[in-house]
């Protein structure tokens, strides 16, 4: 009988040292070299680390494995965007790379699927299977930075951001999610600045309280209405943690944070005549007075089966107007890779749907409160 692996991606810097000094009978300094190579170097080989000595090489051979997801598709948009079709067990997330002039984005996973049903999000459409491991959240990083890296005869530029925006809701999947993050910001991980890693959360109210004071990353806020009745509809979540409650999370969180420098980025998805009139727009001014915030217009990015439209440019323009004459800072969200699906909303995966089986499906519902069980 062989023994499973340990993926050593599934630990932070301290998760490894305790496990080189408990497991290993090493030094932690050791699982600092090791750490060094894996990021920094992109090293999936232990016998290419070659200041760590042959009798622990060997060790690290018998008993751990440095494993990330692998790409199973990969698509282009005429935008540089490139998506990327992760294997993760048996089944596809999805992680797309976003270049810009300054910068590149990686938007990242953090559930195959979604228990929230948002309803104009396709992800959420596709019902909810598990959360991703560590290794399988951090492994994107490390397999869309050797991806890029591959691909430098093309003049790409290498990964300056991360945005916790694909599939699923981050804030359902604490306990991964917080390691992840610590190896992004670390030194010996990726070494990002906490203002480059981005978490959006749809309004999982005692997640983003566990965040408080924990970890210190840019936060946005999936908000999408002005009001407790539409947002309702629209994203179930707001069932169990209202407007009220969740904006009180956030300014609780911003004011702990100094990556935020004091405001929070408010996602709005403009649905032709759904939440985008413009006494939305005054409503939503209204809303947001008392949190500081700026204020991200995304126009609906359509997929297949969907109900809802895109609004019209001129709709979109008196929405932005009328927020910026209330005195809110307000950006609309250029559209990138929605060519080849890659937008915000259209990330689908490949997902087996056990939704209605799972304690994270009643969360979304209501039905459950303690954060700590699913």
């Amino acid at each position: 009988m062989t023994t499973e692996k340990i993926n050593l991606l599934d630990f932070d810097r301290q998760g490894l040292r305790k496990f080189f000094a408990e497991e290993l009978d090493e030094k932690a300094f050791r699982a600092e070299q090791v750490m060094k190579w894996i990021y920094h170097f992109g090293v999936d080989d232990f016998d290419n680390m070659n200041n760590i000595n042959k009798k622990l090489r060997e060790k690290l051979k018998h008993r751990c494995e440095i494993k990330a997801p692998v790409v199973s598709e990969a698509q282009h948009s005429s935008d540089g965007t490139i998506k990327w079709a992760m294997r993760v067990g048996d089944q596809d997330v999805e992680t797309v790379y976003i270049p810009e002039d300054d910068r590149a984005t990686l938007c990242v996973s953090s559930q195959v699927g979604c228990a929230l049903e948002c309803k104009f999000c396709s992800t959420a459409q596709q019902g909810f299977n598990r959360n991703l491991k560590v290794s399988e959240i951090i492994g994107q990083v490390w397999r869309a930075a050797r991806e890029i890296g591959l691909e430098k005869e093309t003049g790409r530029r290498p990964i300056t951001n991360v945005v916790m925006m694909g599939m699923g809701e981050p804030l359902l999947n604490m306990k991964n999610l917080l390691p992840a993050l610590d190896l992004m910001l670390d030194d010996l991980g990726f070494g990002l600045s906490k203002r480059r890693v981005t978490v959006s959360t749809s309004g999982v109210v005692s997640g983003l309280d566990q965040m408080t004071g924990k970890i210190d990353v840019a936060l946005a806020i999936s908000l999408h209405a002005p009001n407790d009745k539409l947002r309702s509809q629209i994203m179930p979540i707001n069932d169990r943690w209202d407007i009220q409650e969740f904006l009180a999370s956030v300014r609780r969180y911003i004011a702990s944070s100094n990556a935020n420098r004091g405001k929070v980025t408010v996602e709005y998805v403009l649905l032709d005549h759904v939440n985008d009139d413009m006494d939305h727009a005054r409503e939503l001014a209204e809303l947001m007075k008392d949190t500081p915030c700026k204020i991200n217009l995304i126009p609906f990015n359509p997929y297949p089966g969907s109900p809802y439209k895109k609004p019209s440019n001129s709709r979109i323009d008196r929405f932005q107007k009328t927020l910026m004459q209330l005195d809110h800072t307000v950006t609309v969200r250029k559209t990138r890779g929605d060519d080849i699906d890659a937008a915000c909303g259209q990330l689908v995966g490949d997902v087996i749907d056990r939704t209605k089986r799972t304690a994270m499906a009643k969360v979304a519902k209501g039905e459950a409160i303690d954060i700590k069980a699913v």
